[in-house]
This record gives structure tokens, C-alpha cells and sequence, in this order.
């Protein structure tokens, strides 16, 4: 009889990868992210352990979105106070924090539970294409590989 595998803390190896946001439209770069951030590609892939990688997005602020969502996509925020709802298009949150975008859309695909935190703190974005994370010798992804 052959027994369930599940993965220890102990056992787990991440890696650092390097996604360029300039190369793939949002949704594509979010959701490779995120199935790295969970580690669902990995064999030894355990829902209730985090055995996910570090991801590195760079070059935030060339945002690639389709149609005419720049214009269109509203991002909502409430004071809490009656008339404190404030809205900005995408285009206005891409002038002022691009990376605020993507993590919004990442932290949308990840679920909902103890380990969400854990997984987005090893989430790095960067506006530009320089990083500091060269010691870590990330593994660069090109997006159209993977799409085909």
C-alpha cells in the first residue's frame, strides 16, 4: 500500500526567478507568478506547507495591459468616512506606483489564508530593469516560451 506524500518545512529548496513585466500582459505575468509564489509546479507541491520560490518583477512601469483598460480599470478606495471613496484609472495608478498594479493582481490569485502573507513577502517588484538581488542568482523566465 503506498502512502500520501507530504512535504516538511524541512525539505523545502526555493529558488529566485526573474520576471520581466514589460514582456507579457498583466494577467499572464500574474498568474506565473503567483503559481510560483504557491510552488505548484514543484513535485513535491503540499497545500497546507508553503513551498514556494521568490519571484522578482521587473520593469513595472512598462506595464503591458490589452484593450482599452488603462482608461477603463478602476482601482476603489474607501476612508471610512461618508464621502471617502476615492477611485483612480490604471493609468493614473501606473503614474504614481506601478508596482502597486501587479501586486494587487498577484495578491488576487493567491488564496485566502495563513500562508498568503508568507508567500507575498517573497515577492519583489522593481519600476525599472536593475534589482539587487544578483547574489541570489536568479533564473530568468521568458513569458513567451511558456505561452508558446
Amino acid at each position: 500500500m503506498m502512502k500520501t506524500y507530504s512535504a516538511k518545512p524541512i525539505d523545502i529548496k526555493r529558488s529566485w526567478y526573474v520576471i520581466d513585466g514589460s514582456s507579457a500582459p498583466l494577467g499572464r505575468i500574474s498568474t506565473i507568478a503567483a503559481n510560483l509564489l504557491m510552488g505548484k509546479g514543484k513535485p513535491q507541491f503540499t497545500k497546507h506547507i508553503d513551498c514556494g520560490d521568490y519571484v522578482i518583477i521587473t520593469n513595472a512601469q512598462d506595464l503591458v495591459v490589452t484593450g482599452n483598460k488603462k482608461t477603463v480599470k478602476k482601482y476603489y478606495h474607501h476612508s471610512q468616512y461618508p464621502g471617502g471613496l476615492r477611485e483612480r484609472t490604471l493609468q493614473e495608478q501606473l503614474d504614481l506606483d506601478p508596482t502597486k498594479i501587479i501586486y494587487h493582481s498577484i495578491r488576487g490569485m493567491l488564496p485566502v489564508n495563513k500562508l498568503r502573507d508568507g508567500r507575498l513577502n517573497r515577492l519583489k517588484i522593481y519600476p525599472g530593469d536593475q534589482h539587487n538581488h544578483d547574489a541570489q542568482k536568479p533564473i530568468t523566465i521568458n513569458i513567451g516560451e511558456i505561452n508558446g
